[in-house]
């Protein structure tokens, strides 16, 4: 499809007139156009679409028929019918009374377009065009992240059911594409084995049956991707979606043994098997994690909210990043950086909690960004920090001029080497010698290791030094005074989840989730802006009628 440039930029008469006569005082989607001027432009998406083809529905009109879906949580089609028949709609859309709308494929095929052309942030980035036109929007001030969990669109599987389901999966992805080759390759057992749905199916109880099952799973997702590989398969077999899963949760739960009979394929065991990060816990979507939080499992993603957090402007949501559920929050905290930067909207300030602090990254935000990072720093995880009755790291003096290290009973290091952790940091690893330890009084406090001998791991000179110095900060009030506006973000989070379903996915993969979760913080931001340009004041914390019986009994004294 070509991009023919066909929007109106002014509300039909008789649309106007018939709105109005509705809504004399305009309600939200009508204010999104007249208060906000909400009009993004068919040029906005001009690099998406080719110059030659058949005439596209108007980009702008998709971009924001679809920002309204997520402000209502509508699917496609209630979309689709909403612009046909709601007034306020053809009101924002400046679409006459008779106007029929289009078909309800073409939301998704928008939303295919911003993906494949990695524009998914083009409407979320136009409405906080809008703030910053408006001054509500800039660089410094103070701004806050945390993140929640996201469910995957699948069901949680045990391994057993995963390995049955991924054959089941492929077996109808090949009864679609390919059916004369699948009946030639397939057996009338498979059709009782595999027929069902994984959840419809008795999976053995005992653990010898279970094993024997999955064995028997294995052989046949085996035989399967011989066949595939095989000269005479059709190549574009190979390549699909569903046949590559089954060849990743082949490798990842399965392994050949060599047997006196000759090879088989084997089961894995637990401690065999890839790490959370990697494992594969759906066919329906590979990029899901199963993650666990305290007492929370789920599998899927995480999606990591900032936002401003300034007394004199809305709280607007300025970054949104999807991440698998295994990324820790911390490996985030460069991208969140990086991308306000390229908006041009760092704060001066960033509150976090302490899952997304650390000595590196406190050292990165203020020498490479001007950021202040604010978030609790861990405590020293060494025995001696945590009993408090010896010498923790902090009492040793470094000399990193020199590579050396004093103790607290005055004896010079002799081990110094820089390094890295199992995560890549750089690290120092510093060493006494048995000698001096053995010879010291003062041993049981320092080292419980025989024959005595102390060594400590320190992080490198800029980054320990802040480490320190934020450490001291945390005994002031002050500093409690500042972190104890990250809190704040809890209630956008709520928002989210509560009013938006941001906690579970209507979609597969992390593309179109991310595409989802941006365009949640957008119709977030919508409603705010309205909020804060119609004079209503920020929502405070509501008192409890407790509270409020309290302050009537209270004043009536």
């Amino acid at each position: 499809m070509s991009m023919l440039a066909r929007r109106r930029s002014a509300v039909p008469k008789e649309t106007a007139r018939v709105a109005r006569s509705i809504y004399p005082e305009g309600n939200a989607v009508m204010y999104m156009l007249d208060v906000l001027q909400l009009a993004v432009a068919d040029e906005d998406f001009a690099d998406l679409f080719p110059i030659r083809g058949q005439p596209a529905e108007s980009p702008a009109r998709l971009a924001l028929v679809t920002l309204l879906q997520f402000m209502e949580g509508l699917t496609d089609r209630q979309a689709a019918d909403a612009v046909r028949t709601r007034i306020d709609w053809k009101y924002l859309l400046c679409l006459e009374l008779t106007d029929s709308g289009f078909d309800h494929t073409v939301l998704s095929e928008f939303r295919a377009r911003l993906l494949a052309h990695d524009a998914e942030h083009r409407v979320f980035e136009a409405v906080l065009a809008i703030a910053r036109d408006r001054e509500l929007l800039h660089g410094g001030g103070r701004q806050r992240s945390d993140s929640t969990n996201v469910l995957a669109n699948v069901q949680a599987l045990t391994r057993f059911d995963l390995v049955t389901e991924t054959v089941r999966h492929a077996l109808d992805a090949l009864a679609r594409t390919d059916p004369d080759w699948l009946c030639q390759h397939v057996t009338p057992a498979w059709v009782d084995r595999y027929a069902l749905p994984t959840g419809e199916l008795r999976v053995p109880r005992s653990e010898a049956k279970r094993l024997a099952w999955a064995a028997q799973i294995g052989e046949d997702g085996m035989a399967l991707l011989i066949a595939l590989n095989s000269p005479e398969a059709p190549a574009d077999l190979r390549h699909l979606p569903a046949l590559e899963a089954l060849r990743q949760v082949w490798v990842q739960n399965f392994m050949i043994v060599r047997t006196a009979e000759g090879e088989r394929v084997a089961w894995r065991s637990r401690d065999n098997i890839p790490r959370a990060g990697l494992f594969i816990c759906s066919p329906h979507d590979t990029q899901a994690r199963r993650c666990s939080k305290g007492k929370t499992v789920w599998t899927g993603y995480k999606v990591h909210l900032t936002e401003t957090c300034d007394s004199a402007a809305p709280n607007l949501i300025t970054n949104v990043e999807t991440t698998a559920a295994t990324v820790y929050d911390a490996n985030v905290t460069p991208d969140i950086h990086a991308a306000l930067q390229k908006r041009g909207v760092l704060p001066g300030v960033h509150v976090a909690d302490a899952a997304y602090v650390n000595s590196a990254l406190f050292q990165q935000s203020r020498e490479l960004y001007q950021v202040e990072l604010i978030g609790p720093t861990r405590s020293d995880n060494e025995r001696q920090a945590k009993e408090r009755n010896g010498f923790a790291a902090s009492d040793f003096h470094i000399d990193y001029d020199n590579h050396r290290a004093v103790c607290p009973a005055g004896k010079d290091s002799i081990y110094w080497k820089p390094t890295a952790n199992p995560f890549g940091k750089p690290i120092v690893k510093i060493r006494w010698s048995r000698h001096d330890c053995g010879q010291c009084a003062m041993h049981a406090r320092c080292t419980s290791s025989m024959p005595p001998q102390r060594q400590i791991t320190i992080r490198p000179q800029g980054q320990r030094e802040l480490l320190t110095e934020r450490r001291e900060q945390e005994k002031h009030a002050a500093y409690a005074s500042e972190h104890a506006w990250r809190s704040g973000i809890e209630g956008t989070i709520s928002e989210a989840v509560r009013s938006h379903s941001v906690r579970r996915t209507r979609y597969i993969g992390q593309a179109k989730t991310h595409l989802a979760h941006l365009m949640t913080a957008a119709a977030i931001n919508v409603g705010r802006l309205l909020r804060w340009v119609t004079g209503e004041p920020k929502a405070g914390v509501l008192p409890t009628a407790f509270q409020r019986l309290f302050t009537a009994f209270a004043g009536s004294y």
